[in-house]
């Protein structure tokens, strides 16, 4: 399951994960409003669901603070630079606050404001072996990906049509 206690790892993540958004809520890319009333309420429960579950698992189990180096630590190491994709992709959208690179693919991953997080708190819950986190992580993925998908879908339907 996990031993309990503070990460401070989970807290990087989560400031890592928070700060860019609330940076994203004060200036969202003109169209927004338009396509978040079409989110599928399956994925926003979902989505919603998992934040809070990845939020709590993330911060209450110290198995994600590293201890010794070995072999293992190549899932933290991955976890640790989607996180920094993850930033690059942000910095890249505010460079250019459109709806189109809010969703376009980085470094050929599709929806990649959606997909690294998620992927990155996803090998920090098998880097920690905590199937709590790695489970939460599922159910974020199920909705928050989903939704990132089913925008860019309107989007490029839009564009298209």
């Amino acid at each position: 399951m996990g031993t309990l206690g503070f990460s401070y790892i989970g807290l990087l993540y989560l400031l890592m994960l928070f700060i860019p958004n609330i940076l994203l809520a004060k200036n969202k890319p003109q169209g927004y409003t338009l396509i978040a009333p079409q989110e599928n309420r399956f994925l926003l429960i979902s989505e919603r669901i998992g934040q809070v579950l990845v939020t709590v698992s993330v911060l209450i189990f110290t198995n994600y603070n590293p201890t010794v180096f070995s072999a293992w630590s190549s899932w933290l190491i991955v976890s640790v630079v989607l996180m920094v994709l993850y930033e690059i992709a942000w910095i890249r959208y505010f460079s250019k606050p459109t709806l189109e690179n809010f969703y376009r693919p980085f470094l050929l991953v599709p929806v990649p404001l959606a997909s690294l997080p998620v992927l990155a708190f996803l090998l920090l819950g098998v880097y920690g072996k905590v199937i709590c986190l790695i489970i939460s992580a599922l159910i974020l993925a199920i909705g928050h990906i989903g939704i990132h998908v089913q925008h860019y879908k309107i989007l490029s339907r839009e564009e298209t049509g």
